[in-house]
């Protein structure tokens, strides 16, 4: 091959490579606008509300996007509150880093539910329904397997973490109920004195 028709296929490969990257980045930014839009559908209308078509409505999308990603409705509510729960890595990662862990843990868990509290009434409706539909126990179990990772680099024993994890999930359900959030303080006694 010639000097000129390595540089022509040089060109044309890396403008194949472009195009080929345009388009999975397309697809990802849709991908992600389905989830978020999952979310938000829930948050609106709860689990029920969750068609293709309310979706990619949400989502500001072609009718047809939401089925092209996401061939079952389970799929689509699997996938989004996987999305959700890896929203959550980053601030248990750095509440593991924090100098005080369980104070950390304390004032996220509230400050999360009251910024938040739409979108954790989502997660947790999602969560929930994990008790009814198997394709969704991979991702709801994924917020207990990162918040006990967590609990048990402060202890050993596992009846702790299951009790300090169950104590968050009780309180946390209890205050979207409620509206009532509980004080920073003295959730961190209790993680404290659970552990």
């Amino acid at each position: 091959m010639s000097a000129v028709g390595a540089q022509v296929k040089a060109q044309t490969d890396t403008q194949l490579h472009s195009r080929i990257d345009g388009r999975r980045a397309k697809g990802q930014r849709r991908r992600q606008a389905l989830l978020e839009a999952t979310l938000q559908v829930v948050e609106r209308d709860g689990v029920a509300g969750v068609s293709h078509r309310s979706v990619t409505r949400q989502a500001g999308l072609p009718s047809s996007a939401a089925t092209y990603y996401f061939d079952s409705i389970d799929s689509l509510l699997e996938a989004a509150l996987l999305w959700a729960e890896e929203a959550n890595t980053e601030p248990l990662r750095a509440i593991a880093a924090a100098p005080d862990p369980p104070a950390a843990l304390a004032r996220w868990l509230v400050e999360d539910c009251i910024t938040h509290r739409e979108r954790v009434i989502a997660e947790y409706e999602l969560f929930l329904l994990a008790a009814r539909r198997p394709a969704l126990t991979r991702a709801a179990t994924r917020w207990i397997e990162e918040l006990s990772a967590l609990v048990s680099s402060w202890t050993d024993d596992q009846d702790s973490v299951r009790a300090v994890c169950a104590y968050i999930d009780g309180l946390l359900l209890q205050t979207l109920v409620t509206r009532e959030a509980p004080k920073a303080a003295e959730l961190e006694a209790t993680i404290r004195r659970l552990c």
